[in-house]
């Protein structure tokens, strides 16, 4: 029996995810505007006729981005097969980064990316330099995983790579919604705005300097930090080793459901467009 068939068997149909697929399309869009939003983060607006029919129906939804490869000019793109994104084998491959779709308003026919800023590399690279007129590829999201909000409260933890996934769901819970959000960050200039309905405490982790590469301010703080009694879905976005070290903690000392789990590498120390997806 799979993880997935498991979880069917023993979750209440009102705390079960649901997945939804969607068709892959490959968009060419243009720069709106450009916003900051702190220090560290840069906001992207981006419009055009192909952003007709795009869905994103999850909080930690993904597109993929693409960008030129570092030192060249030209963005070299893949095609969309049968089977979704196709890259040559022959050639060079595109330059691509997976990025949450932080808001996305039909009707305006905008879609708001974020963009953390604090590192070099091809994406925080156009992101810095990207003003309005200018173009911008995405495709996907492929797919939306959708989790409910039966529980007593919610427990969301990232640092500055999935906090648009974090902010998102923040502002898109409903009001009487009881969540604690760990939010990791260099120092108070890299602090958002977030707008929220929810019943939210939220924690802004400011990390030591030496422990740039994430997640030991965060383990640190969640451990004394008092939680609500309940059940909780947790959600963790950040970096690879971190996150599944924060997975670890919460199942094993503070009595967390793995069922009822959610973490992501969005990045991983001394690699490149990693996305790394833990259960059990």
């Amino acid at each position: 029996m799979t993880i997935q068939q498991t979880i069917a068997t023993t979750l209440p149909p009102e705390r079960m995810p649901t997945r939804h697929r969607h068709p892959v399309r490959l968009r060419q869009l243009t720069v709106a505007r450009v916003e900051t939003l702190s220090r560290s983060m840069l906001r992207i607006v981006l419009t055009g006729e192909e952003l007709e029919g795009f869905a994103s129906l999850g909080f930690d939804d993904h597109v993929k981005m693409f960008f030129p490869a570092e030192g060249e000019g030209e963005i070299h793109l893949p095609i969309v097969g049968p089977n979704g994104l196709e890259f040559p084998e022959d050639g060079p491959r595109p330059t691509a980064r997976d990025f949450t779709p932080r808001n996305h308003d039909p009707e305006a026919g905008e879609l708001a990316i974020d963009f953390a800023i604090t590192h070099q590399g091809p994406a925080s690279n156009w992101a810095r330099a990207a003003r309005p007129g200018d173009s911008a590829w995405i495709a996907g999201p492929r797919g939306s995983f959708v989790v409910p909000l039966a529980f007593d409260w919610h427990l969301l933890i990232a640092d500055e790579t999935g906090l648009p996934a974090l902010a998102r769901r923040l502002e898109e819970l409903p009001e009487g919604t009881r969540a604690v959000a760990l939010i990791e960050i260099d120092g108070q200039d890299d602090r958002i705005a977030i707008e929220t309905r929810a019943d939210a405490a939220i924690h802004w982790v400011e990390r030591a300097p030496a422990s740039a590469a994430g997640g030991q301010r965060l383990a640190a703080y969640l451990a004394a930090l008092e939680l609500p009694a309940g059940d909780f879905f947790t959600w963790i976005g950040c970096e690879s080793q971190a996150a599944k070290d924060l997975r670890s903690l919460l199942i094993a000392e503070r009595q967390a459901n793995p069922k009822w789990m959610r973490a992501s590498g969005y990045w991983r120390e001394g690699a490149k467009g990693v996305h790394d997806h833990f259960e059990d």
